[in-house]
């Protein structure tokens, strides 16, 4: 079945085994969304039934919902798990601080929220993900319809102040419509180029009002899984000082 797999699918595939491998019987998980995150779904899956582990999962969007209850999962609200052992999760890029730019998908209100009620955060990725320096794939902010236009020229405003190559944003559509979130939200996708300071950055378009959550996850992520082609992975820590156990979650 492997060989079928696009090289890049490949990729995906060994981080995603490598990363269920964290797992342990009786763990809370929240399950990531995305194309990586699926491939962690069905091992994870696949690993559960093999050894009979007793899993609770919270997912991070109803498409990851409805996979999970498809392969077996227990599949629970957050609210009722209300704090998790471990989450699994993918990333649109990473840098060497493991801060990521995350919601390719427009699930990253949910995906933080998740992630920062978990002990750890562990990111799977193919090595086209990793970047020197955030930016060059879109920065998702998420946020209210009432008066959009109006947040929107607000976050423009905002980023005069910052490091960044580019200021261009635009409405995410799905069609001919605007894209809307499960939480019924808009998503303003910012065309930056380069991100020089991710982490002052997220602070500030945060107290934009009509701002729901943007799509960078500073001090989250504890551990990185690098997939390759050949079925090769590496392990990256956070720096020290870093990750969601730095942050206090």
């Amino acid at each position: 079945m492997a060989a079928e797999l696009s090289p890049g699918d490949r990729a995906k595939q060994a981080a995603a085994e490598r990363a269920v491998g964290f797992v342990e019987d009786g763990m809370k998980l929240g399950l990531g969304t995305g194309s990586t995150a699926a491939f962690m779904l069905r091992c994870l899956a696949a690993r559960a039934s093999r050894e009979n582990l007793r899993l609770t999962c919270v997912p991070t969007s109803k498409r990851t919902a409805d996979l999970a209850g498809s392969l077996g999962l227990d599949v629970v609200s957050l609210d009722t798990a209300r704090w998790l052992d471990l989450t699994i999760d993918g990333a649109d890029e990473v840098d060497g601080d493991l801060v990521l730019i995350k919601g390719g998908g427009g699930a990253h209100l949910i995906e933080k929220i998740v992630a920062t009620a978990s002990d750890r955060m562990v990111v799977i990725a193919d090595a086209g993900k990793r970047v020197a320096t955030l930016g060059a794939f879109p920065l998702p902010v998420e946020v209210i319809r009432f008066g959009w236009r109006t947040t929107q020229a607000l976050i423009e405003e905002a980023l005069a102040a910052f490091d960044v190559d580019g200021r261009a944003s635009a409405l995410r559509l799905a069609g001919a419509e605007p894209f809307v979130t499960d939480e019924g939200n808009y998503v303003i996708d910012l065309q930056l180029g380069r991100i020089g300071d991710p982490r002052g950055l997220a602070l500030v378009l945060n107290q934009v009002p009509g701002v729901v959550e943007n799509g960078l996850f500073v001090d989250i992520c504890d551990r990185l899984v690098i997939g390759h082609p050949d079925g090769t992975t590496e392990v990256i820590e956070a720096p020290a000082g870093k990750g969601s156990a730095a942050a206090g979650v």
